[in-house]
């Protein structure tokens, strides 16, 4: 079973002032994941073609993004990064506004299962993803990412 923990590294967490476009919010989620060795660049490439293709797909929510590809689009090893958008972006024009981006990298259909339902039981309030988008600094997101919570 795997915990948050083992899910997220500290390394993966940020806080970004501004980006350009969704596009660019895309290359900024990822990288970490990137630079970590979790995944290559094609899996970039993969959410912003996948995208384009059937949407947005992964705008959960007003304020959520939950972004992802599949494994073979260039996954190497499952993590999570965690992104937050001091101004916000939009996916599509008359979409919500989202500042929270998760990147999920999925090696299979089941080993990220456990995370999935951990971060399900966090979104389904959301005041949860509020009080993540507007914390002070990285480090306060992951210690919101890796509270108990209840199931």
């Amino acid at each position: 079973m795997a915990g948050m923990e083992d899910m997220l590294k500290r390394e993966n967490v940020q806080i970004v002032e501004k980006v350009s476009d969704w596009e660019e919010s895309v290359h900024v989620a990822v990288q970490p994941l990137v630079d970590q060795g979790f995944v290559k660049t094609d899996y970039i490439d993969g959410i912003i073609s996948n995208a384009k293709e059937f949407g947005p797909y992964f705008v959960i929510c007003p304020d959520l993004a939950l972004l992802h590809a599949r494994p073979e689009q260039g996954v190497i090893k499952r993590q999570l990064a965690v992104t937050v958008l001091r101004e916000p972006v939009r996916f599509k024009e008359e979409g919500p506004d989202v500042r929270l981006l998760v990147t999920l990298a999925a090696e299979d259909a089941d080993s990220h299962i456990d995370v999935m339902r951990k971060l399900a039981v966090m979104f389904s309030d959301p005041a949860n993803i509020t009080k993540i988008a507007e914390a002070k600094d990285a480090d306060e997101v992951y210690a919101l990412f890796c509270a108990p919570t209840e199931e």
